[in-house]
């Protein structure tokens, strides 16, 4: 293409080896990314590809984007660690014909095309579609926790900050007590030691005053917290107890069958509740199909959420989270509940029926509130309640979560496929991020990032399907 800096035959005899392409294996996964960037119309999906009339020729995004599908799935994914590779790497100097960009060129192509390069990787999988490799229809979604460049000392929210002025307030006391006992003691060292700990005082009360403009933003703030190196990332709970992260919780769904991940998003809101029908209508979209199936864990339950998949012909499988502790107290459960729909009224262990008496609103959601007059004289009351009478409620739209869990009764094995399915892609990806993950500031370009990792898991993993001479055959006749 005129007007960009163009890069050497890569059929260019030499003395020895004969050609540059006698380097690259016939097996090599850098074939299939050559080959399938080469098919991509790069200007449709959003990249910059007539060069600028003045100044020096930049470098063709072809090339670029190249670079870095390699990169990512090589594990090299930062500019100066490609910018080395690719004076270094022989099958990096046959993708990019022997070019060498510098790590600002690199860094700043990622910058300037993220929403491009997310295109790219919904690309590959409209690609996979035409495949018939998502013939079942059928994905599990799960989110995962991933690190931040933000370390965790430089994240505050309000306990955090409670908890820093507490301990700052407990140390000067420390040290006005120990200047106390110091100064009876009359001495030159004595002197010395005092000046020492009146100099710690001071720093620390430039460190409370720090803090106090600190909270200040942090109140201001949407949700109470700020990050002092990125400013989107946040303090987030994993599994383990009393356990943390602060970072971004990546969404994704994934197929069933080829672990491939169909669509995926990065959020900073540190839990799953309002995300199964978002995600799962994503899926449907991307899978071009008129009914899905959906699995999750009982972090995404939420009755609105489901109604909200049930509605768009998403079939979900999700275990309801237990919010009571009646069994651990030896009380009846709601379950041990029958509710008849054709009476509108529940049916307690001892036979007697609970009638709808009341209703309320509960963020937002409308709640029926059932019980019985006879509870006072019930023989089983001690198993049952120790309040007045035993009281269950009830969503208007309930029967939509009935549904699910008889669904989920018939198909209980649903759960371990999800286990198998989802939680395979994230290991992988966490593996070659290493300990620190993602390596870019704020939730656009984390997003960028990791739209490059999931390009490059789904590669590996239709290379491992096809092979690389099949899979080129198949992006070439699809």
């Amino acid at each position: 293409m005129s007007g960009f800096i163009v890069g050497a035959d890569r059929n260019q005899a030499t003395l020895f080896p004969e050609r540059l392409d006698d380097y690259v294996a016939e097996e090599s996964a850098t074939r299939v990314i050559d080959f399938f960037v080469d098919e991509l119309d790069l200007s449709g999906l959003g990249f910059k590809t007539e060069p600028a009339d003045t100044g020096r020729p930049g470098y063709e995004p072809t090339m670029m984007l190249k670079l870095f599908i390699y990169g990512y799935m090589n594990r090299i994914n930062t500019g100066r660690r490609l910018e080395q590779e690719a004076q270094r790497n022989v099958e990096l100097m046959w993708l990019t014909g022997r070019l060498a960009p510098n790590f600002k060129t690199i860094s700043d192509f990622r910058k300037d095309n993220g929403e491009a390069i997310g295109l790219v990787c919904r690309e590959f999988v409209m690609l996979c579609r035409k495949f018939n490799l998502f013939k079942d229809a059928f994905v599990a979604i799960d989110g995962s926790k991933f690190k931040a460049v933000n370390s965790r000392d430089r994240n505050f929210t309000k306990a955090k900050l409670k908890h820093r002025l507490k301990q700052i307030d407990e140390s000067i006391e420390r040290y006005l007590t120990e200047m106390e006992s110091v100064d009876r003691q009359e001495s030159e060292v004595s002197e010395d030691k005092t000046q020492r700990l009146q100099d710690k005082i001071e720093i620390l009360k430039g460190e409370i005053g720090r803090l106090k403009k600190l909270e200040v933003e942090l109140l201001a703030s949407p949700d109470q917290q700020i990050s002092l190196t990125d400013a989107d990332a946040r303090s987030m709970a994993t599994s383990g107890r009393g356990s943390g992260v602060v970072g971004y919780n990546v969404q994704a769904a994934v197929d069933t069958k080829h672990h491939l991940i169909v669509t995926h998003e990065v959020t900073n809101v540190g839990h799953d509740r309002g995300q199964l029908s978002p995600m799962a209508e994503q899926a449907k979209e991307v899978l071009g199909v008129e009914k899905i199936e959906a699995v999750a864990d009982r972090g995404y339950f939420s009755g609105e959420q489901i109604k909200a998949c049930d509605e768009a012909k998403i079939t979900t499988y999700l275990p309801k989270p237990r919010t009571s502790n009646n069994r651990a107290k030896g009380l009846y459960d709601k379950q041990d509940f029958i509710y008849k729909p054709a009476d509108d009224e529940y049916e307690c262990p001892a036979g007697e029926r609970l009638t709808n008496r009341t209703s309320s609103e509960q963020d937002g959601m409308k709640i029926y509130r059932y019980w019985s007059s006879v509870c006072g004289q019930c023989v089983f009351k001690a198993q049952c309640t120790t309040g007045k009478e035993r009281r269950v409620s009830r969503w208007e739209h309930e029967e939509v979560v009935e549904a699910l869990q008889t669904r989920l009764d018939k198909k209980p094995e649903v759960m371990r496929i999800r286990r198998q399915t989802v939680e395979h892609p994230f290991g992988t990806i966490k593996h070659w991020m290493g300990s620190q993950h993602f390596k870019t500031k704020t939730l656009k370009r984390v997003s960028t990032e990791m739209s490059l990792h999931v390009l490059a898991y789904n590669l590996k993993r239709a290379i491992s399907l096809f092979g690389v001479e099949g899979l080129i055959l198949k992006i070439q006749t699809a």
